[in-house]
């Protein structure tokens, strides 16, 4: 099996592959329709479930192979509190019930409050979910994925498919995030030997 068969190619080959993957994945499949169904404004399921989706599917390994959890976004500035946020929170655990993975969920817009206390270094006060995506550790975690109002998955992919067609995990000095991006990076070498982890 040829995992490569994508790397290098242009963007939207990618994005039509990428979309037809994880679209047939059922695990993913599923989440993602709860994720539309619970109508969090501004969602986005992010990262590792989709890119490790597509590992798995070019490797022939199986659906959820070495996903820990589905990260879902979701962007409201209209409450900046944590008992708000964890309202959410738990509304969302009860609505993803039965899904074979735990679902984290974060409101973006909050980030910037707890993130100096937990990381020792400030965090740009965010303006979407989308934006967000930008400053992960490694620009191939940096992929978003959402419903659109017709229906239609949207790709959010700042830093365009490339690194995860290619197995590559880059990093994204736009924080200094050196820790995260090799501690995942490890932890992805673990499960898709196949993986280049360039240094920070």
């Amino acid at each position: 099996m040829d995992h490569l068969r994508y790397s290098g190619l242009p963007f939207e080959t990618q994005r039509a592959a990428f979309l037809d993957v994880v679209s047939k994945d059922v695990l993913l499949h599923d989440a993602l329709a709860r994720a539309r169904r619970l109508a969090l404004p501004d969602w986005l399921v992010v990262s590792g479930v989709l890119y490790n989706s597509v590992w798995n599917h070019l490797t022939g390994k199986p659906s959820g192979y070495g996903i820990k959890d589905v990260d879902l976004f979701y962007f409201d500035d209209s409450d900046l509190s944590y008992e708000a946020e964890d309202a959410v929170i738990r509304r969302a655990a009860k609505h993803f019930q039965g899904l074979p993975l735990p679902v984290e969920v974060r409101n973006q817009a909050r980030v910037h409050l707890w993130y100096p206390q937990k990381f020792g270094r400030p965090c740009p006060r965010y303006t979407s979910s989308s934006e967000s995506v930008r400053f992960f550790a490694s620009k191939t975690h940096a992929v978003g994925l959402r419903y659109d109002a017709d229906g239609q998955l949207e790709l959010v992919a700042p830093f365009g498919l490339d690194d995860v067609f290619s197995f590559r995990i880059t990093p994204n000095r736009v924080m200094d995030n050196r820790r995260t991006h090799e501690v995942k990076g490890a932890r992805a070498k673990a499960n898709w030997p196949e993986i280049t982890v360039v240094p920070w």
